[in-house]
C-alpha cells in the first residue's frame, strides 16, 4: 500500500522542530555512476561474471523455461504465479488489448515521418486521460493499471506502424499469445510458432535490468505520486535515446556502413583510432559478454536455421571477433543490443520499431519498480554542486552585449 508522499515543500508552515542539518556534500560523479539510488529486490547484475537474475532466478533459466507474461508476473508481484494466477493474468491481458478509437484517431494526426518512440510516448501518456484515477493506495487499481499498460502498449506500437502506412490498425486476436499477437498485428500474418517463441524470449531478456536510465526516470516521476501512465510515458522518452534503447537501431546502421566482412577490420580499427563508439559493444556494468547477448545469439541461430539467415549475421560475427580481439582486455564485449536487431529484422520488424519493442518488454521492469517504490516512497530531490558566479549585478538592456553562444553546449 502506498504511503503519503514526502513533499519537496513545507508550504511556509513551521513544524516546531529544529531544522535538520543538510547532508554533507558528496563527491560529484557524472551520470551518478555507482551512486545507489534505491534498494530493490527485483533484479541483480554481476557485471564481472556475466550474471543477471530476476528475483534471484537466472536469466538463462527464465529464457529457457518461462514466458514473458509469467516473467512479468514474477517481476511485478515477486513470485512465479500458480496455474490459476497465470491463467487469470493472461485472460485479463487479452481482454484489455484493444485501444480507444480516440487514441487511434490521435495517431492518425501524427506525421508519417515521426519516430515511433515519439508516437508511443504520446500514446502512453494519453492512456492516463482515459484510465488515471490516482488511486495509488488501492491494490486493485495498481493491478488494473499494470494490466492495461502491458496489454495496450504492444497494440499502440503496431497501430502506429499501420497508420503511418495509411492503413487502419489491425485488431488484436484473442486466440493468440502475447508475442504471437503482436507479430500478427504488425504483419497481418500469423507467425511461425518458433518465431513467436523467439520473440517472447526476446521480451524476457529485455524486461528488466536494475536501475538503468529509463527505470530511474520512471522512479523519479513515480516519486511525485503521479499516475502510472505518466510514469511509463516518461520512461519511454528516456528509452528513446541512442545511448539507451536506441542502440540496436544504431547497430544495424553500423553493419550497413561496414558492408562486407572484408571491411570489418579497417572499420573497427578506424573507430578505435578516432575514439568513436562501436555500437552494440561495451556496457556500464558488464565487463564480459552480456549474458543476454549470449542467449540472443543462440535464438538468432535457431531462427536463421528455420527461416533463413540474415545477410548481416556473418558480418556481425566478424565484428564481434575483431572487437573482442582489439578491446576485450578492456572489458568491451557485445551487449544485449548487438544481436537483438538481427533477430528483430528476421521477424519482420522495421528498424525504427526496435526501440518501441524494447519498451514493450521494459514496461514490466518499470511497473515492478513503480510498485516496489510505492511501499516506501520519498520524492527524489538530489542536490547539486554549484559552479556559477555570485553577486552578478543586473544590467539594463541598453548596456548589454551579446554573450550567448548558440552553437555549443
Amino acid at each position: 500500500m502506498a504511503t503519503p508522499a514526502t513533499s519537496d515543500r513545507t508550504h511556509g508552515q513551521s513544524t516546531g522542530e529544529p531544522a535538520k542539518a543538510a547532508p554533507p556534500v558528496c563527491e560529484f560523479r557524472p551520470g551518478l555512476e555507482g551512486v545507489p539510488a534505491t534498494q530493490s529486490a527485483i533484479s541483480f547484475v554481476d557485471g564481472k561474471n556475466g550474471i543477471l537474475e530476476y528475483r534471484g532466478m537466472a536469466i538463462e533459466e527464465l529464457a529457457a523455461h518461462s514466458t514473458f507474461l509469467e516473467t512479468t508476473f514474477l517481476l511485478i508481484w515477486g513470485c512465479l504465479p500458480t496455474h490459476e494466477e497465470l491463467a487469470e493474468f493472461e485472460h485479463d491481458i487479452r481482454y484489455h488489448r484493444r485501444i480507444k478509437f480516440r487514441i487511434r484517431d490521435m495517431m492518425k494526426c501524427f506525421p508519417d515521418s515521426g519516430h515511433p518512440m515519439d508516437a508511443l510516448q504520446a500514446s502512453a501518456a494519453a492512456l492516463g486521460l482515459f484510465y488515471s484515477r490516482r488511486a495509488l493506495p488501492n491494490p486493485a487499481y495498481i493491478r488494473q493499471a499494470a494490466i492495461r499498460l502491458l496489454a495496450k502498449i504492444p497494440t499502440m506500437v503496431a497501430a502506429f506502424q499501420s497508420v503511418r502506412k495509411g492503413n487502419d490498425p489491425i485488431q488484436p486476436r484473442d486466440d493468440l499469445g502475447y508475442a504471437a499477437n503482436f507479430l500478427y498485428m504488425l504483419n497481418e500474418k500469423e507467425p511461425d510458432p518458433l518465431a513467436a517463441r523467439v520473440f517472447d524470449t526476446c521480451l524476457i531478456l529485455h524486461a528488466e535490468h536494475t536501475i538503468n536510465a529509463s527505470t530511474f526516470s520512471a522512479m523519479v516521476t513515480a516519486s511525485t505520486m503521479t499516475d502510472p501512465y505518466a510514469v511509463v510515458a516518461s520512461a519511454v522518452g528516456t528509452l528513446a535515446g541512442p545511448l539507451h534503447g536506441g542502440a540496436n537501431e544504431e547497430v544495424i546502421d553500423m553493419l550497413e556502413a561496414i558492408g562486407s566482412v572484408e571491411n570489418v577490420e579497417p572499420y573497427i580499427d578506424r573507430c578505435i583510432a578516432e575514439k568513436q563508439k562501436i555500437m552494440g559493444f561495451g556496457h556500464r556494468v558488464y565487463k564480459v559478454k552480456d549474458p543476454r547477448a549470449t542467449v540472443l545469439q543462440s535464438l538468432a541461430e535457431q531462427l536463421f536455421d528455420k527461416l533463413g539467415r540474415d545477410r548481416y549475421y556473418d558480418l556481425a560475427l566478424e565484428v564481434e571477433r575483431v572487437v573482442s580481439d582489439r578491446l576485450g582486455h578492456k572489458g568491451i564485449y557485445p551487449n544485449v543490443d548487438f544481436y537483438s536487431g538481427l533477430v528483430y529484422r528476421r521477424l519482420g520488424i522495421p528498424t525504427d520499431l526496435f526501440t518501441p519493442v524494447f519498451a514493450i518488454a521494459r514496461v514490466s521492469g518499470w511497473l515492478a519498480h513503480w510498485r516496489e517504490q510505492l511501499a516506501t516512497n520519498r520524492i527524489f530531490r538530489p542536490t547539486q554542486i554549484y559552479t556559477g558566479e555570485h553577486h552578478v549585478p543586473y544590467e539594463s538592456i541598453e548596456q548589454r552585449q551579446s554573450k550567448a553562444s548558440f552553437d555549443t553546449f
